[in-house]
């Protein structure tokens, strides 16, 4: 059975909280958060339809939001989830050969985790960066003003964090 551990189930309860009554769908986006935290970084059906039966809505309305927003998972990802931005400003700087790169020092295609589990290539529309094009995201951290060999640096620096 899908279930929050103690201390999550007690911060989803604290989000609900700051809704007014009728109001709780609101803390939709931050249990999804929290969810895709606690059930190993991506959102299954049956972790969404828990997260609806908390917010007493329908597991539609959590699966409209999920699946539409880049920063949730509806897969198994890696422990690294490099989302490279596609759009316009990154690809005039090059996100396509950073893309092409990862792709290829990795062996895995876009969408794809490599067979150790560590990365996952995730190509994402605007990440609001275009100043710093061409640039990824890492879970909380921009990398910004990518090079093939400044994303060499990253991968192999995330290899030797995931033996520690």
């Amino acid at each position: 059975m899908i279930q929050f551990s103690e201390e999550k189930f007690k911060k989803a309860q604290e989000i609900i909280a700051r809704y007014p009554e009728g109001k709780q769908k609101s803390a939709l986006i931050p249990l999804l958060h929290l969810a895709q935290e606690e059930f190993g970084g991506w959102l299954d059906v049956p972790v969404m339809d828990y997260v609806a039966g908390l917010l007493h809505i329908l597991p539609i309305e959590v699966y409209e939001v999920a699946t539409f927003y880049t920063m949730f998972n509806m897969k198994p990802v890696g422990k690294y989830v490099l989302e490279v931005c596609q759009t316009g400003p990154c690809m005039l700087r090059g996100s396509d050969q950073i893309i092409d790169h990862i792709k290829n020092k990795l062996g895995i295609k876009a969408g794809e985790t490599t067979a150790d589990g560590l990365f996952t290539l995730k190509p994402a529309e605007c990440l609001g960066a275009c100043g710093y094009a061409p640039m990824m995201q890492l879970g909380k951290h921009f990398k910004e003003h990518l090079t093939t060999e400044k994303v060499d640096t990253i991968l192999d620096e995330l290899r030797a964090a995931a033996k520690n």
